[in-house]
């Protein structure tokens, strides 16, 4: 059963061990087919978040994990929360049993410098246009409706992003474009200084890595850098699989078995 607080769901009742997080930054609830799926093993909590800075971002997850959590927990991130739970794991280790980090982003800028036009190419003239004019719109402080604007700018890269999906709905409920342009910002700068693979280094917990082979985020700007600085890491490539491998028509099945197999070695323990 799910029940809502604010800017947070949990699904079961505690002791709560699973967490799931969801990117964006600014895309609340988007983990909540994750989050259902995975309830029928364990309870689940599914933090919204809705600091718009990296720090109060981390401080907000740590509240909530005080408050609900049965610590230490497995922290799964998507996309950007890959990269928030990465942090938090660095940030405060006691808290953390185990991180699993799905369609992350690249840790280092060498690799994501494609990854627009990777995107863009896949796309028709038709969505590349309307891309460009919803660019122009975030960036205009005068623009109206850019809640509605940033959430058709997910909808429109979701096609270069998925390989073969099945039909979905997408389950983000509330699109927050100034938490996206002020957390993307500094997590950003985070990666072209070089400090948010350094994090790696506070890491102390198992870290694995699910990742589809046709995620627009090259898979070796996530397993070549983390391999160099973490010990305990294991990095999983899907085939067939895009960057939300829950809507993959070929990679879902194989990757609740992996999350799963992942889940178990912590949960049950």
């Amino acid at each position: 059963m799910k029940t809502e607080v604010k800017n947070l769901r949990k699904y079961g009742k505690a002791p709560f061990r699973l967490v799931v997080i969801h990117g964006g930054p600014g895309a609340a609830g988007e983990m909540a087919p994750v989050a259902l799926e995975l309830s029928s093993d364990c309870s689940v909590l599914e933090p919204l978040q809705t600091a718009a800075s990296v720090e109060g971002q981390i401080k907000e997850l740590r509240m909530v994990l005080e408050k609900n959590g049965s610590l230490p927990v497995t922290l799964i991130g998507f996309s950007w929360g890959a990269w928030l739970s990465f942090i938090f794991a660095a940030s405060y280790p006691s808290f953390v049993e185990k991180i699993i980090l799905i369609g992350s982003g690249c840790f280092e800028e060498k690799y994501a410098v494609k990854i627009e036009e990777t995107r863009l190419k896949r796309l028709n003239e038709e969505d590349r246009s309307e891309v460009k004019a919803i660019m122009e719109a975030l960036d205009n402080s005068a623009a109206d409706n850019k809640r509605r604007i940033f959430a058709r700018f997910g909808e429109i890269f979701i096609k270069a992003d998925a390989f073969d999906p099945l039909p979905y709905q997408l389950q983000v409920i509330d699109y927050r474009v100034e938490i996206f342009q002020c957390v993307w910002k500094d997590a950003r700068e985070l990666r072209r200084s070089g400090k948010l693979l350094e994090f790696g280094k506070h890491v102390k917990c198992p870290v694995t890595v699910i990742h589809g082979d046709y995620d627009p985020h090259p898979f070796e700007g996530v397993q070549k850098p983390l391999s160099d600085v973490l010990g305990d890491f294991k990095f999983i490539l899907l085939r067939n699989c895009g960057h939300m491998p829950w809507i993959e028509r070929q990679a879902k099945a194989e990757f609740f078995k992996i999350l799963r197999q992942e889940m178990c070695q912590t949960i049950q323990s």
